[in-house]
């Protein structure tokens, strides 16, 4: 059972960035919509420049739920990436927590109540949902993507001094004040391994919870690539010794 929100805490905001999701987007604010989260929620919906029909999925919803305050979209014309449209949504987003919510169902929202326990409770200023804190391999993650995350987790522990089973998880929560008392300057997948890095080094409580997950193949849509995990590597690296 959740924890009764302090006095101080009265709103999420869930932050979906999106690129070529059509076949997901509407089940996804569907589903973000119907959990239940003992206090108000406003989802926030960033575009990144879709060429596949997704805004105009977006644009019906958007009808369908005028006037209601949960709901705020954003397009962007250009493809800028997932970092730079998680940035987007920060400027929009108006809650005491703030929840990222991939736009293509790997990651399931009925988790949020996990992911929330920890900072309403007071036992953490940021809540990592973890993959790999079940006892088996995540469903649908093949050898190739386990060891690369297995690879930025261990990194990012070495590096910083705090055990990490998923660095990559794109389920991450933030009180508000953390991610304001940061800079961030993230375009595409560089947004993990840049959040974490500098949530570490300001030294704020960050504690992991099992999350459920379903992985999907490049050709069911997965944007990923290897090159992204080299950066992601990289961006770790990068920032611990920078001031």
């Amino acid at each position: 059972m959740m924890s009764s929100a302090p006095d101080n805490i009265k709103k999420l905001s869930i932050i979906i960035p999106c690129y070529n999701e059509v076949e997901n987007i509407a089940a996804v604010i569907d589903r973000v919509a119907a959990v239940d989260v003992g206090m108000e929620k406003e989802i926030i919906v960033v575009d990144d420049g879709s060429v596949d029909g997704t805004m105009k999925v977006l644009e019906e919803i958007k009808e369908q739920r005028k006037g209601s305050e949960i709901l705020k979209v954003h397009f962007s014309m250009l493809n800028a990436g997932k970092g730079y449209a998680i940035r987007i949504g920060l400027k929009y987003a108006t809650g005491d927590i703030v929840i990222i919510q991939d736009a293509d169902l790997e990651y399931e929202p009925e988790d949020y109540p996990k992911l929330l326990e920890p900072i309403i409770s007071g036992k953490a200023d940021v809540v990592y949902g973890s993959r790999f804190l079940m006892k088996s391999r995540p469903k649908g993650m093949v050898f190739m993507n386990w060891l690369a995350n297995k690879i930025l987790a261990l990194t990012a522990t070495v590096l910083y001094g705090k055990h990490i089973t998923d660095e990559a998880t794109a389920y991450k929560a933030f009180r508000r004040d953390v991610l304001d008392s940061i800079e961030l300057t993230c375009h595409r997948f560089e947004f993990c391994p840049e959040v974490t890095s500098k949530v570490l080094k300001k030294r704020y409580r960050l504690v992991e919870v099992p999350i459920n997950y379903q992985g999907r193949t490049t050709l069911e849509g997965k944007k990923i690539t290897w090159w992204d995990g080299v950066v992601a590597i990289w961006t770790l690296i990068k920032y611990r010794f920078r001031k």
